[in-house]
């Protein structure tokens, strides 16, 4: 799809619909509609340490404390780096990349949205350092602010490690903006998203800013032009998230924005894979980014391109100390 002068990838982390059908466990219990649940207690707005939030944002926030309770409950949101149960080989790891960073995970219909679609794409990743800043809502209380900006330092510690590229947390000149709303925060994002992404696309306004609930986060890279380099990224996290559900999107969003742009239900042990078995980065995984930015790949390989190239990278991890 093409945005903001270039080329826009969006990818997302959805749960509900996505659940239902998965073979791992059974599917999720019914959950009621957020509106049908109680009110948790109000906030006092006598504190400024307790932002005061608006009735839709506290419903959303029991509905996804009951969501994360409901996924630890079938044994998902596994934090697992290098599970005993789910083994893989070279050709595997091989076979799963192609299919996570070789595919696009939405395309553009011909109205102008947004459709969750996998399609051939070509392998895109960064080519300049990559400068994480974090950035919270005014209804974000200080104390979660301050666990989700430390989250994110230690993350693009183990990201630039593992990949070989360097990727850190900084407020100078930061090209990857993750940014931590409840709705009353998303509102009233268009400008910001305006200032941050100029030319942004009415499509990929309307991804953001109409996020349905199903959408637990999202990431979108922008590329210029016909390149296949990114050279800045908008991860959207909702604030009302509980901590291991946020966690989870800072994980998936964050390595998606890196290249690995896709989910597949094929996958295991990994974060992308929409069943949330994993919820935060496995050994598998880190895997897929060491081969993405192996200087034996470049951007704009196709599929059938990168393929043997990655098999054999693949093999070469996989066979002694990396």
């Amino acid at each position: 799809m093409t945005g903001a002068g270039g080329r826009a990838l969006v990818a997302g982390l959805m749960a509900l619909t996505a659940l239902a059908g998965c073979d791992l466990t059974p599917a999720p219990p019914v959950v009621p509609p957020v509106t049908d649940l109680p009110l948790p207690p109000q906030t006092d707005p006598v504190d400024p340490a307790v932002p005061v939030v608006s009735e839709q944002s506290r419903l959303l926030a029991q509905f996804y404390g009951r969501m994360q309770a409901d996924l630890l409950a079938q044994g998902r949101l596994r934090g697992e780096s290098l599970p005993v149960d789910a083994p893989f080989d070279a050709a595997t790891l091989a076979r799963n990349f192609v299919r996570i960073a070789l595919y696009d995970e939405y395309v553009q219909d011909s109205g102008g949205d947004l459709r969750p679609e996998a399609r051939l794409s070509r392998l895109t990743r960064w080519a300049q350092p990559v400068r994480l800043q974090a950035e919270f809502g005014a209804s974000v209380a200080p104390a979660q602010a301050a666990r989700d900006r430390a989250s994110l330092a230690a993350y693009a510690a183990r990201l630039a490690r593992v990949s070989g590229h360097p990727i850190r947390v900084s407020d100078s000149a930061p090209n990857f903006h993750v940014l931590f709303l409840s709705e009353d925060d998303r509102a009233g994002l268009e400008p910001r998203l305006r200032d941050l992404v100029p030319g942004i696309e009415p499509a990929t306004l309307r991804a953001i800013l109409a996020m349905p609930r199903s959408t637990l986060c999202l990431v979108v890279g922008f590329s210029a032009g016909d390149s296949q380099t990114y050279d800045r990224a908008v991860a959207i996290i909702r604030a009302e998230h509980p901590d291991l559900m946020r966690l989870a999107c800072i994980h998936e969003e964050v390595a998606q924005g890196l290249g690995l742009v896709n989910d597949s239900p094929e996958a295991r042990p990994t974060i992308f894979n929409d069943n949330e078995e994993f919820g935060l980065l496995t050994r598998h995984d880190e895997l897929l980014l060491r081969i993405l930015y192996d200087p034996r790949l470049t951007p704009g390989l196709s599929a059938a391109e990168a393929a043997p190239i990655a098999r054999q990278i693949a093999e070469e991890l996989l066979a002694g100390p990396s």
